[in-house]
């Protein structure tokens, strides 16, 4: 409907809001929004979360909130494509605050910068300053807005996972290296792949099977004569400590003989059309059904279809990838399915569209979770996402290109999805499409090195690409990036750990900590540059034929070098530009093994980079990298490192959140520990204190 929820009345009256002919309630709840937390309307950097935003908006910009299957998507396109976060930001140096429009079906943003008109007279009086106008459209729906008040990024992060949850606690071996191609043909060529690994001396973690893998298109299957013993690949692949993930997608053949698709048609568990039949479309099986991931009986039964008795040829180190989830229908209109088709509760497609694929990715992790009898930590990997995905795995940036540009806009959009609470996000190594030149694959592993996810994937029709087949010396640069991969492993944890706990994004704007970068926010290089946490930060190199990298150095303390051979004079750029925070403390091995699971026992180093006062400060963050055993029964190490006055110390960590004590018109400065049997020992933590910047 198209009135005001109750008690909006009294709320207009309150903020002096306005409504404005043929807008309605959307644009009265924005307006609520600006006049009420009296913030100037001059901001910068708000940020719409979709694959394809950029890091600032023009004037008059419409952006769609609609997921779809593109192929090979347009770079800038605003109409919307694999996932959507109905998540804006908006920044300037002493505040930030957002809207979060929780609404899942097609949705319309559109952002307006102009100049008030005034009368010449109040012109002269005052300096005119831009406002911006942000209007919400959604094509069905209630109207449920949150407005998140800050007032730093951080702030807004976790008043963001209040709503919505933090990023799941990945196992340790989905932060390594995936290998993956349309299509890994058989187990021989599985294996080929796998021992040439080890042959170049290149770490690896899991290898992936596509489509082709099943039985017809059948998931849950295997095609007999290709993989005629998946166990025993399995098995090969476990003896060597890695793990295999399998392609499973929403849509089920049509075929009364397959199982999946006579059960789920006896229980009446498919989508269905306006007569009430099973609705049908065209994708990778060809006519196929769509099981409804809305109806919590359906993800129940989904989820037990990963049991290993239900799900033969599987074993305990197989893991899921969730493709085609939009959901894709090829011969549909916008390659979708129809919105009038019906879900369960008798609710129409168009208002559940973005929350397709979340649900698919909800029953599949409870499903991994459930095999190993709620012991196992999952791994799921979506394209299509929605608000709170994060609460269940990994994400993707769908079918990219191997173009210049793709690798240079992967960066920005990683970064705003990871600001929308999905830290877990990573693009295509080298491009799903085309062939890339080896200068551009090297290019894409040296930065993908740096990002959450981090997996190589290719086309079928596109040149075999496995590390090692572009020559000797290109081979020994990817080794050098994934081996670096490897040694950070120790960081890398420890940020999904405060992702998980703290709701801080693994990998960041540097706007979100530096509040001098928003004076030179313009800058064409800004978006490039980005912080895996708070210790590192990494400027990938996105020209071709790169000999030098312009850098601008964020805060008052030298930062030390990381890796300081990217450029020499006019040689050519052999690594790319990475530097450590002075004063912060960056965990490390040693050296790299196999895979992860064979470097458990390779001890740790601490990097450590010290600010102007000689001091610095970092984490260790260690578990089992698998169970559930941190979360209930505290089996893990935190340990907090200081330097200071030459004098390097170790104590235990307590990462806790801030506390919201209610009926008191300010907040304290620290909350104590107390009980009856002891003194507080001191602040647990300080909340509106000062904090860490560049």
């Amino acid at each position: 409907g198209r009135g005001a929820p109750a008690g909006m009345e009294d709320l207009e009256e309150a903020g002096q809001c306005f409504r404005e002919p043929g807008w309605g309630s959307e644009l009265r709840v924005i307006e609520l929004y600006r006049e009420w937390i009296k913030i100037p309307p001059c901001w910068d950097t708000p940020c719409i979360i979709m694959n394809t935003v950029s890091i600032c908006f023009s004037d008059d910009d419409v952006y769609r909130l609609y997921n779809l299957d593109v192929y090979g998507h347009k770079i800038h396109d605003k109409m919307g494509i694999y996932g959507s976060v109905p998540l804006l930001l908006a920044h300037k140096p002493d505040r930030t605050v957002g809207i979060f429009w929780l609404n899942s079906s097609e949705t319309l943003v559109e952002i307006n910068t102009k100049v008030p008109s005034r009368t010449l007279p109040d012109i002269s009086k005052q300096r005119v300053v831009p406002q911006a106008d942000v209007r919400w459209m959604s094509e069905s729906g209630i109207i449920d807005v949150f407005l998140l008040i800050g007032p730093r990024p951080f702030d807004i992060f976790k008043q963001f996972a209040q709503l919505t949850g933090t990023q799941a606690m990945p196992p340790l071996f989905s932060l390594g290296y995936h290998q993956c191609r349309w299509n890994y043909e058989d187990e021989q060529d599985v294996k080929a792949v796998d021992a040439g690994f080890d042959e170049h001396d290149i770490p690896y973690d899991v290898i992936w099977l596509d489509i082709e893998h099943t039985e017809g298109k059948r998931y849950f299957t295997w095609d007999k004569k290709k993989f005629s013993n998946p166990n025993r690949m399995q098995e090969l692949l476990k003896k060597k400590k890695r793990k295999l993930v399998a392609i499973i997608d929403p849509h089920v053949k049509v075929d009364p003989t397959y199982a999946i698709y006579s059960q789920a048609k006896k229980e009446g568990y498919f989508v269905k059309d306006r007569e009430g039949k099973d609705f049908e479309g065209i994708c990778w099986p060809g006519s196929s059904s769509y099981l409804d991931f809305t109806s919590p009986n359906v993800r129940e039964w989904y989820a037990d279809q990963f049991a290993f008795k239900t799900y033969k040829g599987s074993t305990d180190i197989l893991f899921v990838w969730n493709d085609m989830n939009e959901p894709s229908v090829f011969r549909g209109t916008e390659l979708t399915m129809p919105k009038d088709a019906v879900h369960h509760g008798n609710w129409e497609h168009r208002e559940v569209h973005n929350l397709y694929g979340f649900y698919q990715q909800m029953a599949t992790a409870e499903g991994l979770v459930r095999r190993s009898g709620g012991v196992e930590r999952p791994f799921v990997l979506t394209r299509s996402f929605f608000a709170g995905s994060q609460k269940f795995g990994a994400v993707w940036t769908g079918d990219n290109v191997a173009k210049w540009s793709y690798l240079k806009i992967s960066i920005p959009m990683l970064l705003t999805i990871s600001m929308a609470g999905i830290s877990f996000c990573g693009a295509d190594v080298g491009g799903f499409i085309g062939n890339p030149e080896p200068e551009l694959l090297i290019r894409w592993y040296q930065a993908g090195a740096y990002q959450p996810f981090f997996r190589g994937h290719a086309n079928r029709n596109t040149k075999r690409r496995e590390p090692w087949l572009f020559g000797e010396e290109n081979t020994r640069i990817i080794r050098e990036a994934i081996k670096e991969r490897y040694t950070l492993l120790p960081y890398l944890y420890l940020l999904f750990y405060r992702a998980h706990k703290a709701a801080e994004p693994v990998m960041r704007p540097l706007w979100v900590k530096a509040k001098e970068w928003f004076k030179i926010r313009n800058l064409p290089f800004l978006s490039l540059f980005h912080t895996p946490g708070n210790a590192l930060l990494v400027h990938p190199v996105t020209e071709p034929k790169a000999t030098t990298v312009n850098i601008l150095l964020p805060g008052k303390d030298e930062v030390r070098i990381v890796n300081n051979q990217f450029c020499l004079n006019q040689r050519k750029c052999i690594s790319i530009p990475v530097f450590q925070r002075g004063g912060s403390v960056v965990p490390k091995k040693t050296s790299v093994g196999r895979s992860t699971e064979w470097m458990a026992d390779i001890s740790y180093e601490l990097r450590i980079a010290l600010d102007s006062k000689e001091s610095a400060a970092g984490e260790l963050y260690l578990d089992d990298g698998h169970s559930f055993q941190y979360l209930h029964k505290n089996q893990f190490l935190h340990r907090k490192f200081t330097f200071q006055k030459g004098v390097l110390s170790s104590r235990k960590y307590e990462l806790l959140t801030d506390f919201l004590i209610t009926s008191y018109n300010s907040q304290p400065l620290s909350v104590y520990r107390s009980s009856s049997h002891s003194k507080p020992p001191g602040p647990l933590r300080e909340i509106w204190g000062p904090h860490t910047s560049w």
